[in-house]
């Protein structure tokens, strides 16, 4: 981790990780094209550089890359003739390119310090209007906590990790504690917090909610459903766009 990723965390533990953020000098925040992914419109015209309004910050779940199928579908349906897209790769996944070895994500510390660079990187790089932050799982997590730091648009969570998988209390405080209106988009059969828990919290009262039929945590349907994986991420898309445009 480099140095100025060990400020940040620090400051994000010392709680003023925004002062560390406006503090950054433009020598700190050197745009890199190889760690990450632009997406644009596939019909954009020559002139859409001139029309970029929004920039969608696409982060990855914890166990895979910004390469993921599910990564490019959403980020291919996201992108504008006025937005961008961009992704990259916490800093586990960054090392996992690498040497190829498997490790488990970063602690919640590193990985907002990381975002909160990356986030700088990416708004000094394209100068948006409006930045919203959507987030596969982990990253949505992690966006929602960034959030509450940095100054956003919208958080719009894509399969939200409600209940660790080995037990104990829902992961409620970071949508407690967010700042900027937040979208949950959730599969109704999702393991991490599935439709009839979810609903019962009070503080999902501050968030838009949409389920998508019979989906899990990928938003992946059983057969049965008389629906589809592709349908479902027809309507992820369909929903994130219209709470993008909303806000």
């Amino acid at each position: 981790m480099s140095c100025l990723q060990d400020k940040l965390k620090q400051a994000y533990l010392d709680g003023e990780l925004s002062s560390a953020v406006a503090s950054l000098s433009d020598g700190d925040l050197v745009f890199d094209t190889e760690q990450f992914l632009i997406d644009v419109s596939k019909t954009k015209d020559d002139h859409s550089e001139e029309l970029i309004d929004t920039l969608i910050v696409l982060t990855h779940g914890a166990g895979a890359n910004m390469h993921h199928e599910f990564m490019t579908t959403m980020a291919e349906g996201l992108a504008t003739s006025s937005t961008r897209v961009v992704r990259f790769n916490f800093p586990y996944m960054r090392a996992n390119a690498i040497d190829g070895k498997r490790r488990p994500p970063d602690r919640a510390p590193k990985l907002i310090a990381d975002y909160a660079l990356q986030l700088s990187i990416l708004k000094q790089q394209f100068q948006p209007k409006r930045v919203f932050l959507v987030g596969k799982s982990m990253g949505g997590r992690m966006s929602a906590i960034l959030a509450e730091s940095l100054a956003v648009d919208g958080v719009v969570c894509l399969g939200y990790p409600f209940i660790p998988l080995s037990g104990g209390e829902a992961r409620l405080e970071p949508i407690e504690q967010c700042l900027a209106p937040i979208l949950v988009i959730q599969g109704e059969r999702d393991k991490f917090g599935y439709k009839g828990l979810v609903e019962t919290w009070p503080v999902m009262n501050k968030v838009q909610l949409h389920w998508l039929i019979d989906g899990d945590h990928s938003f992946k349907p059983r057969k049965s459903s008389g629906t589809s994986l592709e349908a479902n991420l027809d309507k992820a898309i369909f929903v994130a766009q219209e709470f993008i445009a909303q806000v």
